[in-house]
């Protein structure tokens, strides 16, 4: 339980830090903490089931679709928060991968 909330937490600084450098439009501060919890149920429910059903494109590509689906769940927090918006794939794709670095960079100090 505790890891889940580091990982919201963590996600919630990235989503904050790449709205400074990428056109990710918050309507409030506060959306950034809800974007992470957000992404956070996602990754919880969704994200395992693409994950083993994209297990033979995963397998092809080495791992590098994992970045894609990183990218979808991105894409998805967008689209079911009303006032978080991530303005197209591209940037989709590098919020996924500042969130996942960070993720990974926390779980690493740790």
């Amino acid at each position: 339980m505790k890891r889940h909330i580091y990982r919201v937490l963590v996600s919630t600084l990235a989503f904050f830090l790449a709205a400074q450098f990428l056109p990710i439009v918050a309507a409030t501060p506060l959306h950034f903490l809800w974007a992470g919890i957000v992404l956070g149920l996602v990754n919880l429910m969704i994200r395992p089931v693409l994950i083993i059903l994209t297990i033979p494109l995963n397998l092809i590509t080495l791992g590098v679709f994992t970045l894609i689906i990183n990218t979808w769940m991105i894409m998805l927090t967008s689209g079911l928060l009303p006032g978080f918006y991530v303005p197209g794939f591209g940037v989709a794709f590098l919020v996924g991968l500042m969130v996942s670095l960070a993720n990974w960079g926390f779980k690493e100090m740790r």
